[in-house]
């Protein structure tokens, strides 16, 4: 086995980390969106609406059924050195960088809705960006990084 490089292992460890993260706050909500709600870790409906509450619970059952799978599969097989396994990590950071996004703009858009009160948006706006910046320096450095992952 060859000796990688730190981006490697810098991928590798805040992917794995992201990916506790995200069963945490993303697969237990799409199993029980109350149980997530009780958590912390979604918003109820009496803050966003019962449109916002599947709008986020619609991101939680796409992370769960597909999302963190194929961050799982593509963290496993990339670190095997399979070169699907980074075609499978490519995919999933360019949803890591794309769901931020789209949360984002919905945040400002429903800002002022009838029945829309986001007492924690300041938390969105330091999360949400991490992960977004997270996920494009991770698509980047998969595209034109160092090939030596890939190859051992």
């Amino acid at each position: 086995m060859k000796k990688q490089p730190a981006s490697f292992w810098f991928l590798q460890v805040s992917g794995w980390l992201f990916a506790a993260y995200l069963v945490y706050a993303q697969g237990v909500s799409a199993l029980d969106y109350d149980f997530g709600v009780a958590m912390g870790t979604q918003e109820p409906a009496t803050q966003i609406t019962e449109v916002g509450t599947a709008f986020w619970y619609g991101f939680a059952f796409g992370d769960a059924v597909f999302y963190i799978p194929l961050l799982l599969v593509g963290l496993v097989a990339f670190a095997k050195g399979r070169d699907w396994g980074r075609g499978l990590l490519i995919a999933a950071m360019g949803i890591t960088v794309y769901w931020p996004v789209v949360c984002l703009s919905a945040i400002v858009a429903a800002r002022g809705a009838p029945g829309w009160s986001l007492p924690k948006e300041s938390d969105y706006w330091t999360v949400l960006p991490i992960i977004a910046l997270w996920g494009a320096w991770s698509l980047w450095w998969l595209i034109s990084g160092d090939r030596r992952a890939a190859t051992q």
